[in-house]
């Protein structure tokens, strides 16, 4: 059986980072999805929680924020508790193997915390220039 799931989307508030008993980190996180729209219809999106463990839960908390566009690779997965009031509660989220930051560094941050560079100092060259590669539409697998 195959359990895959692969999104791209939004995080709709900052990742919240914890430590297990035995110092394990995990980050949870909910990302806004947009679905599909037929002729004439509204905008809808979708709101998927998010886990993530380990290492990479730490570079989710340190490197996004609310905003952040993001590519999870993962896991459905379902669970169910019982709340504080005795009910039965059950999550289905997204179990993340990977998480890509699609963005650059610093776009999504606020003005005050992105990098500045000394007008004597030229910034570092963070991205290649995409826009420049010349592809023919032959060569695409899609």
């Amino acid at each position: 059986m195959i359990n895959r799931v692969v999104l791209v989307g939004r995080l709709t508030r900052d990742p919240e980072l914890r430590r297990t008993t035995s110092g394990m980190s995990v980050a949870s996180f909910t990302i806004a999805v947009d679905n599909r729209v037929k002729a004439g219809g509204e905008k809808s999106a979708s709101f998927i929680p998010c886990t993530v463990w380990s290492q990479t839960a730490d570079n989710v908390a340190k490197f996004t924020r609310k905003g952040s566009l993001v590519g999870i690779d993962g896991r459905l997965n379902q669970r169910s508790y019982d709340s504080k009031e005795g009910k039965k509660v059950s999550i289905v989220e997204v179990v993340c193997d990977s998480v890509q930051f699609l963005e650059p560094k610093g776009a999504n941050a606020p003005e005050a915390e992105s990098a500045s560079f000394p007008p004597s100092e030229p910034a570092p060259e963070t991205s290649k220039n995409l826009s420049s590669i010349d592809i023919v539409d032959d060569d695409l697998p899609f």
